[in-house]
Parts: C-alpha cells; structure tokens; sequence
C-alpha cells in the first residue's frame, strides 16, 4: 500500500509553491507517525514536521498560524521555514529546540489536524491513519507517552473526536490506511 500511496504523491501536482505538501492524518494511536517516517524516507528529497511539535494538551489545534507562517508561508515563497518545537519532557510540554525546514520536493505533515479544511487546498494528498478500536489506541499511546499521560490522552481523544466529527478529514481522504490490518 505504501508504494502506491508513493506513486500517487509523486504523480500529483505541487500545491504549495513548488513542494508537494503531504497531510497523514487520523486519532492518536493510529500510527501516524510510523506511517510519515516510513512515506517520507521513501519520497526522497522529503522533509517530516508533526504536529506533536506544535500542540499541547492545552492548546490541541489552535497553534495553527505559527506552522502557516514558519513554515508553510515560507516554502510556499521557496525559502527555508523553522519553528520553536514544543519538546516533552515527562509529558509535559516546554519550549525546544529551534527547528529549520528546507525547501523540499515533498513536505509530509503529520498529526492530528494536519488535514485540516483550511489546508486542504494546498494538499497534493491527505492519508488518513485509523486504528477502530478506541482502547487499543489509548493503549498504543500510553505505551508511546507514558502512564503518567494517560488522563490526558482520554481527553485528547474526546477532543480528537469533537474535532473529527466537525473537520470531517477521514472523508476527505486520498489514501485511508489501517493499523489494525498491518497496512503500516
């Protein structure tokens, strides 16, 4: 499945300047992110930005702008974007490193809302990750974060949730990929 979705980036048009921007999308747990590491090792001239580098338990989406203008304004201009990345340490979120994004042929972001609708225009493709079932995935993130998180990552499914329900992104998908079936 992996090649395919590769072949269908590949074969679609830049929509963010001359970088073809990539969103892998779905609930917590689903593996998003091993799925990104893998599509973006295979792409090439590829760069990864997660959304884990923006959102907090606080603030799950509305961080938004500061990706738009670091990074996506930038690549669009065809100039290197960066960004301050929230770095956890004991599953609480502090100020990290200073993060610079080349200009890439492909850029894959990853995360819960990285397909949001206000980016949608700009996409070459939307993959959505799903895993149905919701205690394994809490388990698969808790197993990721920590025991210390797990409250958190109950709510953040709930919000996960509310936000889904409303964004509508799995039915705006190009690509729907399943933990559940080893499609990762």
């Amino acid at each position: 499945m992996i090649e395919e979705i590769r072949t269908a980036i590949e074969a679609a048009p830049p929509r963010l300047g001359g970088v073809r921007l990539v969103a892998v999308d779905g609930p917590s747990g689903s593996g998003k992110s091993t799925f990104a590491r893998r599509l973006t090792a295979g792409l090439g001239n590829a760069a990864l930005v997660s959304t884990d580098d923006f959102a907090t338990w606080d603030d799950p989406v509305a961080w938004w702008p500061r990706l738009v203008e670091g990074v996506l304004d930038q690549l669009a201009a065809g100039r290197p974007g960066g960004y301050r990345a929230v770095e956890w340490v004991d599953g609480i979120p502090r100020p990290g490193p200073c993060r610079t994004v080349d200009v890439p042929e492909f850029l894959v972001l990853e995360g819960v809302s990285a397909g949001r609708a206000s980016i949608r225009p700009l996409l070459s493709e939307l993959i959505w990750c799903e895993h149905a079932d919701q205690a394994e995935r809490l388990e698969r993130a808790v197993a990721r974060d920590g025991e210390a998180c797990r409250s958190h990552l109950v709510a953040w499914q709930l919000f996960e949730q509310g936000w889904f329900a409303v964004d509508r992104t799995r039915q705006y998908a190009d690509h729907v990929v399943d933990a559940a079936l080893g499609s990762l």
